[in-house]
């Protein structure tokens, strides 16, 4: 086993905190391979050295030493050097004997985590609190909590040719349809990375090209994830990434919250009708505005032109120049609130815009009409958070082109946004499933959501050649 030796010393022989205890045995000598940050101490010294010093006769079958000696609960067989040097770098601990031709690994992973908290993405005013965190095992494990199915398969593979991260495929058989398990593996063995550090990797993988929008779901709440897996979608997770991808991932889902499940019914369907609203008047009002007041006065009421003009009197901007500048410095200061601690970043961010409007309508800037417009426009855009920036970059289309050609590029605008989105697909499935298809999906939650005993049953489709 030499070669073992020197190869696992030629790749981490020179790292500090790479660790080589010997032992001696009545059959010779026993080396004890593992990294001291990743490991815990306490377990290799109580369950895998004193089992080795206090057994007098050791024997020369590996199996014998894996039943009789070792007390831990992960022991497996190791291959070639390369693996052996993963399961180092994994945290486990390496068996090398000069006396048997095997080698063997231990789990003994006892590096620091954060623990299972709420998440901060996805607060609930009722339901789980619990979050994922960095920990792809300590994720597996809260999904298995919820989804206790002797059919959810966990499949595992290593991807990143210098990060070696592992990432997990988590489904449930015979009800995740067969061409999209197959989709997802063939697409996670195509990718080819030097490092993997974030879910983000993988996501762009999935991702339709030439797109604002997510078209692959994730989430940082572990009940969310598993009920999209209870309805035959296939969840991701990436080792050092508290988020899980979900797919296919559908353009209603955007105005869907953890809430809508937990709270009344009634109030769920009235806040999700509230939250369509308000992606409805974020995404037209500024262009509605522009297209206006710039060439259809005839079809503003007379007592409100009167007053626009009035506001407008000292404004020396044009009205387009005027919107687009006011929403630049909205959208500065959402940027500022995000990056800034969050205290700060709070009152920066209400006070900042108290006080930006006020010197901007001072200053001869912008109009007030012109400032409830752009304020109101950018306060709806936060009840739907995921498409939130996706919003933004959409408004600002459509208030250039209203303003070129009035209501004419208005509407051009939206067929343009709404043939954008019935363009886009998920892993294979039309983007604005189910509101463009009626026998794919037998969906009870679209604008309202109906009883939870209902909405259980709803399944992806499985298409009939694959029963």
């Amino acid at each position: 086993m030499d070669e073992y030796l020197q190869y696992i010393y030629s790749k981490l022989g020179s790292n500090s905190d790479f660790k080589n205890r010997t032992l001696k045995c009545n059959l010779g000598t026993i080396n004890l391979l593992f990294i001291d940050n990743l490991c815990d101490s306490k377990f290799i010294s109580e369950y895998i050295i004193t089992p080795f010093i206090l057994n007098d006769n050791v024997q020369s079958n590996i199996e014998s030493i894996k039943k009789d000696v070792i007390f831990s609960n992960s022991i497996g067989d190791i291959k070639t050097k390369e693996e052996a040097v993963i399961h180092i770098l994994s945290g486990d601990v390496v068996i090398i004997f000069d006396f048997i031709p095997s080698v063997i690994y231990c789990e003994a992973k006892g590096f620091s985590k954060r623990s299972i908290t709420s998440p901060i993405t996805e607060t609930v005013l009722k339901g789980p609190r619990e979050g994922f965190n960095e920990a792809i095992m300590d994720n597996i494990s809260l999904i298995r909590r919820k989804i206790k199915n002797p059919d959810l398969k966990v499949e595992t593979q290593i991807l990143g040719d210098k990060s070696n991260t592992t990432v997990a495929l988590l489904y449930i058989e015979k009800v995740a349809p067969y061409n999209l398990v197959n989709y997802v593996k063939g697409k996670l063995q195509n990718i080819s990375l030097d490092f993997l550090l974030d879910i983000n990797y993988i996501q762009e993988q999935f991702q339709c090209k030439h797109t604002f929008f997510d078209t692959i779901g994730y989430t940082e709440k572990p009940d969310i994830a598993s009920s999209k897996i209870l309805e035959g979608r296939i969840a991701i997770l990436v080792d050092g990434t508290p988020f899980a991808l979900t797919a296919p991932y559908f353009f209603i889902e955007n105005f869907q919250m953890a809430d809508d499940y937990y709270l009344n019914k009634y109030y769920s369907n009235f806040s999700r009708v509230v939250r369509i609203v308000a992606f409805i008047i974020s995404l037209s009002l500024p262009g509605i505005y522009v297209a206006l007041t710039t060439y259809h006065f005839s079809l503003i009421p007379l007592e409100f032109i009167f007053r626009l003009a009035a506001s407008r009197a000292d404004v020396p901007l044009p009205l387009t120049v005027e919107v687009l500048l006011m929403t630049f410095f909205f959208v500065l200061l959402r940027e500022a609130g995000i990056r800034l601690p969050q205290p700060i970043g709070q009152a920066m961010s209400i006070v900042g815009a108290l006080i930006l409007g006020d010197a901007a309508v001072g200053a001869g800037l912008a109009s007030q009409s012109t400032v409830i417009i752009v304020a109101l426009s950018a306060i709806t855009s936060f009840l739907v958070p995921k498409l939130n920036t996706t919003m933004i970059l959409w408004e600002l289309i459509i208030i250039l082109l209203s303003s070129l050609l009035g209501l004419m590029g208005f509407f051009t605008s939206l067929y343009l946004f709404c043939a954008h989105l019935g363009s886009l697909n998920s892993c294979g499935y039309p983007y604005f499933m189910p509101l463009t298809t009626s026998e794919q999906l037998d969906y009870k939650d679209l604008v309202a959501r109906d009883n939870l005993n209902v909405i259980s049953q709803n399944i992806l489709h499985v298409d009939k050649d694959e029963k």
